[in-house]
């Protein structure tokens, strides 16, 4: 492992290019092409990126100019984001899932000149925008769109580009050269969950601050030849950072997954050392897990069971396992926890956690299963690491403490401030909402909590999404979320009561429980709309419900809920990319369901 001296590095464009001249013909990212797995080396990638940045330049872009990004996660990228950044452009990125809508509002606000998109189907979006846009910026595709009529906008093939780079004089060196670590890298904008995305500006010394802070952390595990699995969107600022740049900083190589779907299958074939993921994947796999045990049953559920008791008690009780206990706890490591080791790919050393809070619950699951799990927390105004779970020290109620080169304290009312190079530079024409987030140097994140006596920080709620009810309690939504989500009748949930005596929740079951449990009742129409109205299923979803409310405090039960059968997606702008609720959307659809709950109840 070679990291770079992220002290003395004046921009992520030198600090890549220092990296692909030490490493050079040794392997950098990989990509699934024909069903094998394809690489490039430091020394292609970089030749991609300077001739790239050449292209661009011949094009007409200038320093300052912002680029919008919009491809899935593969090597070009990668070499999309260098090359803007090497032109002295600022990159745009947007999700894969963008409307054409959204895309727009990315153009608009931005000003972008340039738009470069890899496929047809996200070519199309893009287009739509554009010709709606008050200034169409120039469109580079990474693949051949195969038009058959003129889309109405200029565009231009990456081929095209390439070729034009070529024949442009090769100045990116003194380009990058003059770059500093205070010029902004990137505009990447929030999700949308309370409204208009806005664009968060960050400067490569932000970026570079994450990277040393990530650095610094997980040495204490040991960092060497180290293997990244790419899945989560790289327009996300947390895989922006923690799944792109921070590999190039340690030298590591790059896999890109096929998808979500095929996310366990690509990690049994690279064997990843390291994974960032969101909450809700990990949700997803303890329920996959659980599920496939169900159906084994017999003498390995009962290993598994076993494992996972024995598992929770050394980490929550380390001191009370009996002589005994732990000779069969090692026994167990051998007999269950190698092979649950081994669908992780058996190299596994941490996956990462963030972009949420992680239930503890499922923190505790993979614990006890032998899977390192450290929880992150941070947000895109911070580039996005704030702090993280020590690896030799996982806490996990905490998401640990701030990472080296990061101040956090605590306002006199609960919220958590950030102070350090990490903070954004402010929101991209926005300058009453940069001067609301950022007062006196402290970056205001919105979070409430606390740092307890070894330093580590405990978040307890999210100030926004703070619901007060007619008593004047706190309830934190997203807690009791949690636990509803737990349950593998339930696949999510929303819960509601500011201003009201008691909670409320909109329910959306799990599709795939959903068809078990109507199978096994017998029931001839197994679809969950139909479903929906079946008073046995509401039964048995409440009995879900009542397991919850055992948990809770009084002011957090739930006391009534309805269902739908419609997910909370992106398509329907009821999710972000990275799966969190956007509770203003669900609120605008819903609204009047929420308010029969409460009517039927007086």
């Amino acid at each position: 492992m070679s990291a770079v001296d992220y002290q003395a590095s004046t921009s992520l464009t030198a600090m890549f290019f220092e990296q692909a001249a030490r490493f050079g013909d040794r392997s950098f990212l990989w990509r699934k092409i024909n069903r094998q797995w394809t690489g490039w080396t430091w020394q292609q990638t970089a030749e991609q990126v300077n001739l790239l940045a050449r292209g661009l330049t011949a094009l007409g872009v200038k320093k300052g100019d912002r680029i919008l990004l919009v491809s899935e996660n593969r090597p070009e990228w990668l070499i999309a984001d260098l090359a803007i950044m090497a032109a002295g452009a600022i990159t745009v990125p947007a999700y894969t899932t963008n409307t054409v809508a959204d895309h727009l509002h990315l153009m608009n606000n931005s000003g972008a000149k340039f738009a470069i998109v890899s496929t047809r189907p996200l070519a199309e979006r893009v287009i739509g925008a554009a010709l709606s846009a008050d200034h169409a910026p120039l469109i580079i595709t990474l693949e051949p769109l195969n038009l058959t009529q003129d889309p109405g906008v200029l565009w231009k093939s990456l081929d095209e580009v390439l070729t034009l780079g070529a024949a442009y004089p090769d100045r990116v060196a003194d380009e990058v050269k003059s770059q500093r670590r205070t010029d902004t890298a990137c505009l990447i904008y929030t999700s949308g969950t309370g409204g208009a995305p806005k664009g968060v500006m960050l400067s490569h010394g932000a970026i570079l601050c994450n990277c040393y802070g990530a650095h610094q952390f997980l040495l204490q595990m040991g960092l060497d030849d180290e293997v990244f699995l790419s899945f989560l969107p790289l327009s996300h600022s947390y895989e922006h950072t923690a799944g792109q740049f921070f590999p190039i900083s340690i030298g590591a190589q790059i896999y890109y997954a096929e998808s979500v779907d095929q996310l366990s299958n690509n990690m049994m074939e690279v064997s990843p050392t390291l994974m960032t993921a969101v909450p809700r994947l990990y949700e997803m796999m303890r329920g996959r897990i659980l599920h496939g045990i169900e159906r084994t049953g017999g003498f390995k559920a009962k290993l598994f069971a076993r494992t996972l008791a024995l598992g929770t008690r050394r980490y929550e009780c380390p001191d009370q396992l009996s002589l005994k206990e732990r000779f069969l706890d090692r026994i167990l490591t051998l007999l269950v926890r190698r092979k649950i080791a081994a669908r992780f790919g058996g190299r596994l050393k941490a996956m990462v956690s963030g972009g949420a809070p992680l239930n503890y619950e499922v923190g505790l699951f993979f614990t006890a299963l032998g899977i390192r799990i450290l929880q992150g927390y941070g947000q895109t105004e911070a580039a996005p690491i704030i702090s993280c779970t020590q690896p030799c020290n996982v806490r996990l109620h905490t998401v640990g403490q701030p990472v080296p080169g990061t101040t956090v304290k605590i306002a006199p009312d609960g919220e958590i401030l950030v102070q350090g190079e990490l903070v954004m530079q402010g929101y991209w024409g926005d300058d009453e909402a940069t001067q609301a987030a950022i007062q006196n140097g402290w970056l205001h994140t919105g979070d409430i909590g606390f740092i307890d006596s070894e330093g580590n920080i405990q978040i307890t709620d999210r100030k926004k999404d703070i619901i007060v009810n007619s008593g004047g309690d706190n309830i934190s939504p997203q807690r009791v979320e949690g636990f509803l989500t737990l349950q593998p009748e339930i696949a999510q949930a929303m819960v509601y009561g500011d201003r009201r005596p008691h909670l409320v929740a909109l329910l959306v079951p799990d599709a795939d429980h959903a068809t078990r449990w109507a199978n096994q009742q017998g029931k001839s129409d197994t679809a969950l709309e139909q479903l929906e109205a079946d008073p046995a299923f509401r039964r048995h979803i409440s009995e879900a419900v009542d397991r919850v409310n055992r948990s809770l405090s009084p002011i957090e039960k739930v006391r009534r809920f309805t269902m739908t059968a419609e997910p909370f997606t992106v398509a329907n702008e009821m999710s972000t990319p990275t799966l969190k609720i956007r509770r203003h959307v669900i609120m605008r659809r819903y609204g009047q369901a929420f308010d029969e709950l409460y009517e039927s109840a007086s």
